[in-house]
């Protein structure tokens, strides 16, 4: 029998620092990654640039692609300030001391940006069909900053945008992994 599934639902959101490999599930997968709780969804978005030749009269038409963007965007819960270390570049992080019991983030200063890029995954587990898994990947950095919004009666949510960087030799700038077959 064919099943067919379709993919409702939010997920989890998990980062760490790119260097050079993308490591298996079960290391990058684990609650040290997690960077919080997803608050509004997760949109992966694939654009590509194309350059339209055409002759004169119309009779000469061809599409050729010059460069594609992928960005995984993301709102997210925010308990703390832990996440500016990923989504400012120029973020230094320091403490907390046993003393101070606080931790300051310092952000700013061009000279202090760190050059660093982030393996961003984002897990889909399917509640109908416990086995599927829908795994988005890419390395990148948060290119849309980030703002705060403190209100009277709304919790902080982060809105995040990571751009997707080649990941490979191939140019890869994502990877989506899913199981081939229904579980059961």
């Amino acid at each position: 029998m064919n099943k067919k599934r379709f993919i409702l639902g939010s997920g989890e959101l998990y980062i760490k620092e790119y260097t050079g490999e993308i490591p298996e599930d079960d290391v990058l997968e684990v609650s040290e990654n997690k960077i919080g709780s997803i608050s509004g969804g997760a949109t992966l978005e694939y654009k590509p640039s194309f350059y339209r030749v055409e002759d004169d009269l119309g009779t000469v038409k061809e599409d050729l692609l010059t460069a594609e963007e992928i960005t995984l965007k993301s709102g997210l819960l925010a308990p703390n300030m832990g996440f500016a270390a990923f989504s400012a570049p120029t973020a230094r992080v320091s403490g907390p001391t046993p003393e101070t019991r606080k931790r300051i983030t310092r952000i700013g200063g061009i000279a202090n940006a760190d050059g660093k890029n982030y393996i961003v995954r984002f897990l889909h587990k399917s509640t109908a069909d416990p086995g599927y898994k829908l795994r988005a990947t890419i390395v990148g950095v948060n290119t849309s900053g980030f703002s705060l919004g403190f209100l009277k009666d709304k919790e902080t949510i982060v809105d995040l945008t990571f751009s997707a960087q080649p990941m490979d030799e191939t140019g890869t700038l994502v990877m989506l992994d899913e199981p081939d077959e229904p579980a059961g």
